[in-house]
């Protein structure tokens, strides 16, 4: 039996794919393939796929909904693996939700608004899964991850499943501890407060049109590109230095908020890595400010494929 039918034994029939394009598979809509794009439905399948690559020295990458990421144009290799239905469920206990590592923010926010309760409607319009969340403190329009979450759980490298309070992950500003540990979430618990549905849903229209408004969602990005670097904003910095619609190929620096570059259509990595690699030469050069990207890149340059 071969590599690509011993994963799909344990995956699952047609949950695995040879040479997959991962622009399929970020907000991007660019990169290269992975040489194996597994998507595991549950926690069995998940911990099966991942004992059979460690035996087999394979290396792993786990992704979410791809929306802080960008692939570079050699894509990825090894197993690319992806949550699948049973990771995207919201779960009722108390005045807390347990979230599945899978489960879209969007989908978290509304169902605790329909549960009144209140501490997630930052949260709405991020595009991101919980598990990328956690792992990257996602926050917006003042609230962050660390304000709600109460506990993990994880699978550690080494295979070991594991529940950590919140404080054990140094939760800080686009950061935890997951990011160096590698450990994969699982799932989470949230602690919300009660409140009233009408007025939370409204809060979330508010976030929703500012959204509209202000972020160029008519192309392809990963969402802000850049950190907020200490006492400053990185679009305005960028903008500062003139850098408004600076364009390599089919990347662009949006007209309509400098602190995203997007995909005008058929973008490559390596185009997208160049605008975001001279933003970063040109705001240092006047200001001193150093900018760092908060889109996470992984992969290889050049053209790739499966072995």
């Amino acid at each position: 039996m071969g590599f690509l039918e011993q994963l799909e034994a344990y995956a699952g029939a047609g949950q695995v794919k040879k040479a997959e394009p991962m622009r399929l598979h970020t907000t991007f809509q660019t990169g290269g393939p992975a040489d194996y794009f597994v998507t595991v439905q549950g926690w069995r399948e998940l911990f099966a796929v991942a004992a059979f690559c460690r035996q087999e020295k394979v290396p792993m990458t786990l992704v979410g909904r791809g929306s802080n990421l960008l692939v570079k144009d050699g894509g990825i290799r090894g197993v690319v693996l992806c949550l699948g239905k049973e990771f995207s469920s919201v779960r009722r206990e108390g005045e807390d939700l347990i979230l599945g590592a899978g489960t879209p923010l969007s989908l978290a926010a509304s169902q605790a608004a329909k549960n009144d309760l209140a501490g997630l409607a930052f949260a709405a319009g991020i595009p991101g899964s919980f598990g990328g969340a956690v792992v990257m403190n996602a926050g917006a329009y003042g609230g962050e991850i660390k304000d709600v979450l109460q506990s993990v759980t994880v699978l550690t490298q080494q295979g070991q499943v594991k529940e950590l309070p919140a404080e054990a992950l140094e939760l800080s500003y686009r950061h935890s501890i997951l990011s160096e540990t590698g450990d994969w979430v699982l799932e989470g618990r949230v602690h919300l407060t009660p409140g009233k549905r009408e007025t939370i849903e409204q809060e979330m229209a508010a976030y929703a049109k500012a959204r509209r408004e202000k972020q160029p969602l008519e192309y392809p990005s990963a969402g802000s590109t850049f950190r907020r670097p200490e006492g400053y904003f990185a679009g305005q910095l960028i903008e500062q230095c003139g850098l408004k619609g600076y364009r390599v190929g089919q990347a662009c620096v949006s007209e309509k908020h400098a602190g995203f570059v997007v995909n005008l259509g058929g973008a490559t990595a390596s185009e997208i890595l160049a605008v975001i690699t001279h933003c970063q030469e040109v705001v240092l050069a006047h200001t001193g400010v150093r900018l760092e990207c908060e889109v996470k890149i992984l992969g290889e340059d050049g053209i790739g494929g499966a072995p």
